[in-house]
């Protein structure tokens, strides 16, 4: 995992936390005195007086997903742009009070964490807005949907990691073939690590923003949902997906997300950063179709180098979508089955994973595997467990995530720099200490975006 002591720039300035949640901070922080309960729970920890009082931001669509996990705490807050989706989480929480600008929703008093299920153009303003009033944060993919966005989360989670617990929506990271291509990799499965690749293959094309068409319903406060991008018309289309699946009718315009980069890449580059133990790149390269001011590529590749670490050589890491796919290791097997998948390309053989499974393909048919050597039973990574219980528990324990805001938000910032770098259409050099594109004032000047009047990242 990156070093998480590393100086990022634009820390913030915090603000102090409520004396219940500095209560349970301080009562749980001590770990060992602890009881921990066979079944790996803590003790007491579903007690009225050690649940966390939860805001839901963003009740609807993927919010849903959390509507069970969070149910054994106290939600004591709901927040959604439309007031049919704060009706409908209702029903399940009645006790938790209304909102409709999550700005409101974060000066609520006994608040102790935030999940955050809005569009992806908020995501970094309300994780940001939470962790500088001390609040635990999980916080749905992308965490971020510019370069300078992912370092402001990964700064303020970096200088409140000994007070908050931060875990960020790549909810596929608890399957346990991470853990296992983790090993692989990190065993010498496939000798001296050389590259790794990623690729997603979905394909949903747009040709620019919808056209203004009718007026917003009463319920919704459209206003709010633009937020801080700019003023784009109405049009019903941007609402029209099923319940989870919503974000696929906006997040491809720049505006409002990064298309395959923030969305399913998210996932599956996570298979891959998982297993390499890498910081931020020192360069990106990125090609595919040409360019469109108002739609995210749907073909792209993108190429990053990776410095050496204390178990790997110097690799370059690749990520692939829309149609564009690695080199296959052996002609009888067909990348292309695999919609999201990862590849490990070693000295010795190749590993082939999606979600669920792995391949491993040794090099040449004289390849023996004397070179590996399986772990011992007692070493294998442990199952994750829930996912989003894993936050739980961290919040009223050690603090510790998988996919905490400095693991994923590196992961973050490495994937937009990609985007970054194909609209330079050149090989861009980074300095990841301060955040600087050495070779391109357009690529510097790309790390970030507007916002509209009123609206600040760090508040």
């Amino acid at each position: 995992m990156p070093n998480q002591d590393k100086p990022i720039q634009h820390v913030s300035k915090l603000l102090g936390t409520s004396s219940r949640r500095g209560f349970i901070q301080t009562a749980t922080a001590a770990g060992a005195g602890m009881l921990i309960l066979p079944s790996g729970t803590l003790f007491g920890q579903n007690a009225p007086s050690n649940k966390l009082n939860i805001a839901l931001i963003g009740a609807f669509g993927r919010g849903r997903a959390h509507h069970g996990a969070i149910s054994s705490e106290n939600v004591v807050a709901l927040c959604d742009v439309d007031e049919e989706h704060l009706a409908i989480a209702a029903k399940k929480f009645p006790k938790a009070k209304h909102y409709v600008d999550w700005r409101k929703c974060l000066e609520q008093k006994d608040l102790d964490a935030v999940v955050c299920c809005t569009t992806d153009h908020t995501h970094a303003f309300i994780a940001t807005w939470a962790m500088n009033r001390g609040l635990h944060v999980y916080c749905e993919k992308p965490l971020a949907n510019t370069v300078e966005e992912a370092r402001m989360v990964r700064a303020t989670y970096l200088k409140n990691k000994d007070k908050i617990a931060t875990q960020v929506g790549t909810q596929r990271h608890a399957d346990e073939n991470f853990n296992r291509v983790r090993e692989l990799i990190h065993d010498g499965a496939v000798g001296e690590l050389k590259e790794a690749h990623a690729w997603g293959n979905r394909q949903l094309r747009r040709p620019g923003y919808l056209p203004a068409e009718g007026t917003p319903p009463k319920n919704l406060h459209y206003d709010l949902w633009l937020g801080p991008s700019p003023h784009h018309p109405y049009n019903p289309d941007y609402f029209s997906g099923k319940p989870g699946a919503n974000c696929l009718q906006w997040n491809m315009y720049w505006d409002f997300g990064t298309g395959q980069i923030g969305d399913m890449g998210s996932h599956t580059m996570d298979l891959a950063w998982n297993a390499i133990d890498a910081d931020l790149p020192i360069s990106a390269a990125g090609e595919g179709e040409d360019f469109n001011p108002e739609v995210t590529p749907v073909e792209l590749a993108t190429r990053f180098e990776f410095p050496a670490n204390d178990w790997r050589p110097a690799i370059h890491v690749h990520w692939w979508q829309g149609g564009p796919m690695p080199e296959s290791p052996a002609p009888y097997v067909d990348l292309s089955n695999i919609g999201h998948g990862a590849m490990f390309i070693g000295d010795r053989g190749t590993l082939v994973c999606d979600f669920n499974s792995r391949l491993l393909i040794p090099n040449g048919a004289n390849a023996d595997m004397t070179y590996y050597q399986p772990r011992e039973e007692d070493q294998v990574i442990p199952p994750l467990g829930g996912f989003q219980q894993e936050w739980i528990d961290a919040c009223k324990g050690d603090l510790k995530t998988s996919c905490d805001f400095d693991y994923a938000g590196t992961l973050n910032e490495m994937m937009v720099l990609g985007l970054v770098a194909y609209r330079v259409g050149k090989q861009i050099d980074y300095d990841g200490e301060k955040g600087e594109v050495t070779n391109s004032a357009e690529g510097q000047d790309l790390l970030g975006r507007e916002y509209r009047e009123g609206w600040t990242l760090d508040g």
